[in-house]
């Protein structure tokens, strides 16, 4: 077969053959889309146009016309991308169906990355992406200035209070190592909150 311009290297692209009465509206698709423009809709020989003649529900897994095709009618749709779950392709390697993270990652969840140095998808946890808030507290003595924190933290990343009220970045107090400086040490019974936040 000739192209114009540069023939397809690489794919075939899957098509599903549906059966119209004239009553049915939505029908179940072989494989979960990612969005209408991801398939090729045809009734009757007319390409049908996404969001008009038909829409996707089910979270791409069900494809829902308009209007019923008619008894008799050449129904097919045509996949022009598939949707892929990355959590299935982690524990599998191969891609079966579709799910959204609705809320917040868990500690113990994975992300897919690309990693452009290997060229190979790489899965890492969040706890490693997203380093935890550290909160710390103490109570002044009227001469301790310096306080501990997590080496590697800056000041800036700390938000540090003395009686509720924010001490202000290097006016206040400085971080070096794993230490933080007051200014001037906190009087006796003052609270003082320290909190770390991540990078």
């Amino acid at each position: 077969m000739a192209y114009i311009g540069r023939e397809p290297e690489y794919g075939a692209f899957e098509k599903q053959s549906l059966t119209a009465d004239s009553s049915t509206t939505t029908f179940t698709l072989n494989y979960a889309v990612g969005s209408s423009s991801s398939i090729l809709v045809s009734v009757a020989g007319v390409v049908q146009e996404p969001e008009t003649g038909y829409n996707l529900s089910g979270g791409g897994t069900s494809l829902v016309f308009s209007a019923a095709p008619t008894t008799g009618d050449t129904v097919f749709v045509i996949f022009l991308g598939i949707a892929r779950d990355v959590a299935d392709f982690l524990s599998t390697g191969v891609i079966t169906s579709q799910t959204e993270l609705a809320e917040r990652a868990a500690s113990d969840d994975l992300f897919l990355l690309y990693d452009t140095s290997a060229t190979s998808l790489k899965k890492i946890q969040t706890s490693n992406i997203v380093a935890a808030s550290v909160n710390r507290t103490a109570t002044g003595d009227g001469s301790t200035t310096g306080f501990t924190v997590t080496n590697g933290v800056t000041a800036a990343q700390c938000l540090v209070t003395v009686n509720g009220i924010v001490q202000q970045v290097t006016t206040d107090y400085s971080v070096s190592g794993t230490t933080l400086t007051f200014g001037t040490a906190p009087a006796a019974s003052d609270r003082i909150q320290i909190r770390e936040l991540p990078a």
